[in-house]
């Protein structure tokens, strides 16, 4: 999960509104280390060198009202990063195939916003309503055989749902639909979140297939286990025996005390969309106009 970021742009605006208020100060870009024009309409020229015109280049952002830059260093290209630290740049972030430097321009400490604070796990838990069983696996090489939801980690710009219904489906061979989010997991200095913060959702999936084939390098076990019996075992993580119980309560008394839904929306950003989850409201109040 990545935080609200300064889009490396070189547009010119003086501060840019982002949505929960606030503003992006002005800043430019290096596109692809050094020697290629910088700015988002291609504005000024190049920064030659790495070195030897950066005074002149930083004179020119601020005369142009720029607080900071963003270097964008493809990985052939890391023999210019120790030049760019010494002229005062540090890394922002690095990714498979580049690595991202900044450099502030702006009075007092930076302020541009760090870089992933968050991982993003997602996992499904598939109640087969006909039968009130749910489909559970086990972890192969983890310690403690615990039942558990299947799930993984959410791709880059995939949604919760379909993270919930891809990692089902590639443990256990099980085809479902996304029907609700049952719970949200923060937990800070995740070992295996290299130390950042850990985000884990738990979905509820209805079942469009039923025979199981999980994936033996994943999965030691999978089975329909009765709600019921899941949510009373002792072999399972505590997480999953709650959320069981959660599950339980909503397969007795109705899924509407327990669901979060989603509903999509389009954004600001002209073409753009996005997926708001909440409680279902009465209708009387969905139609307030």
């Amino acid at each position: 999960m990545l935080p609200r970021r300064l889009p490396p742009s070189g547009s010119g605006s003086r501060g840019r509104h982002r949505p929960g208020g606030g503003h992006f100060p002005p800043c430019a870009a290096l596109w692809r280390g050094c020697g290629r024009r910088y700015g988002g309409r291609g504005a000024g020229a190049p920064w030659r060198g790495c070195g030897r015109g950066r005074t002149g280049a930083v004179a020119r952002w601020q005369e142009e009202g720029r607080v900071a830059v963003w270097l964008h260093v493809p990985i052939f290209q890391s023999r210019f990063v120790a030049a760019a630290a010494s002229q005062g740049f540090a890394f922002h972030h690095a990714e498979q195939g580049s690595s991202t430097l900044t450099l502030w321009l702006g009075e007092g400490p930076s302020r541009l916003p760090g870089f992933a604070t968050h991982q993003l796990g997602v996992a499904g838990a598939v109640l087969d309503e006909s039968t009130g069983k749910v489909l559970v696996v086990q972890d192969r090489n983890r310690t403690i055989n615990a039942w558990k939801f299947p799930g993984g980690l959410s791709n880059p710009g995939e949604d919760i749902g379909d993270t919930a219904v891809r990692e089902v489906f590639e443990e256990t061979g099980i085809k479902s639909e996304f029907k609700s989010i049952l719970s949200i997991r923060q937990q800070h200095k995740h070992p295996g979140a290299f130390g950042k913060s850990d985000m884990y959702i738990i979905c509820r999936l209805q079942p469009s297939s039923f025979s199981i084939s999980f994936c033996q390098q994943e999965c030691l076990r999978c089975e329909w286990m009765d709600l019921d019996e899941l949510a009373r075992t002792k072999h399972t993580t505590p997480i999953t025996s709650n959320v069981a119980k959660l599950l339980l309560y909503g397969y007795r008394e109705g899924f509407d005390k327990i669901d979060i839904t989603m509903k999509e929306f389009p954004a600001i950003y002209i073409g753009m969309f996005y997926k708001l989850y909440h409680r279902e409201l009465p209708e009387s109040y969905r139609n307030i106009t």
